[in-house]
């Protein structure tokens, strides 16, 4: 059987586009609410984004990482 391939999703990068795209805030409105910069939810944005279209486009499997980045 074939193995099915894996995107994993930060938390934070969920949430940044949770707020965004489904909440409808912008930028710095989500930035407020996460406590961080407006260029950090942006960063967030990019890469959550880019991963979520691979994941989608190459048929893998997404992976919400609950645990926060300084966590690991």
């Amino acid at each position: 059987m074939k193995q099915i391939s894996t995107v994993e999703i930060r938390l934070d990068q969920f949430e940044a586009m949770r707020l965004c795209d489904i909440d409808g805030h912008d930028q710095a409105t989500a930035g407020e609410k996460m406590q961080i910069s407006r260029g950090t939810v942006q960063r967030l944005l990019y890469r959550g984004r880019k991963q979520l279209l691979e994941a989608i486009l190459n048929n893998s499997a997404i992976i919400i990482n609950l645990m926060k980045s300084e966590d690991k």
